[in-house]
């Protein structure tokens, strides 16, 4: 039987996908800061149990992983998926606002990875993945601190790739894009493409299990639309966001 540690587990996407490879027959140590949303979906699940875990708390991480590992001896895949965000403290520089979102969405997610760094390099196998967004892509209007926070994240996992890839394991990237979540239910916009956490779950598992992608990307619909106006001129770009932003009313 196969392990897999998922933080974020709580809602969202991470309480989707600990559903989808509990119920795929895996172990699942689900992590998140609220005990209580992760004790109703480890009775949801057998296969699923509960590791209470805020991971701006660097020794907190640490000791978590340890109770993780002495439980199944074994673990297979990390994925790292805690996140926050605020749109309305996003539409000017507010560096509290922007400080904690980088704290939790980049440093919280270093913490994991470091805590487990030594046992996959040691074990030479296994699979680590970083949950960032479309929004990490270029920069958008009222995304002052999570873009940058996912930005963050998309080059620390371009770094990672090579660095654990000589130690024989596998890093990806998770680039979703509007996914109805509590997280997305702020958004006073119109979301193109609007998928649920279970369709995105699916995506995620079959991108892990069955995938040897870098990047996890989804939906097709929108990220190749995303991908496009990566590599466009910055005149260009900032022209057409400018136009959309004005039909979206941002």
């Amino acid at each position: 039987m196969k392990n897999i540690w998922i933080t974020g587990a709580s809602s969202g996407i991470g309480r989707a996908l600990a559903l989808k490879f509990a119920n795929e027959g895996w172990q699942v140590a689900a992590s998140a800061r609220r005990e209580d949303l992760l004790n109703e979906i480890s009775e949801l699940n057998k296969n699923i149990s509960p590791f209470p875990l805020d991971v701006t708390n660097k020794e907190k991480c640490k000791e978590i992983f340890e109770q993780i590992k002495n439980k199944y001896q074994s673990i297979d895949i990390c994925f790292f998926s805690t996140g926050t965000w605020d749109p309305k403290k996003e539409k000017d520089i507010d560096i509290d606002q922007m400080k904690n979102v980088m704290e939790v969405n980049f440093f919280g997610t270093l913490n994991c990875i470091k805590v487990v760094e030594k046992y996959f390099k040691e074990k030479n196998s296994g699979h680590i993945s970083i949950v960032s967004s479309v929004a990490g892509y270029r920069g958008l209007p009222n995304s002052t601190g999570y873009g940058a926070s996912k930005a963050a994240l998309n080059n620390l996992a371009e770094s990672l790739y090579f660095d654990f890839g000589r130690h024989n394991v596998r890093v990806s990237l998770v680039s979703p894009g509007f996914i109805k979540t509590p997280m997305t239910d702020k958004n006073e916009f119109r979301m193109p493409f609007l998928k649920t956490s279970e369709f995105a779950a699916d995506k995620i598992y079959n991108g892990l299990v069955n995938g040897s992608s870098f990047e996890i990307d989804f939906p097709k619909e929108l990220t190749l639309i995303l991908k496009l106006l990566k590599i466009l001129p910055n005149r260009l770009y900032f022209y057409l966001i400018k136009k959309l932003t004005k039909l979206q009313k941002l």
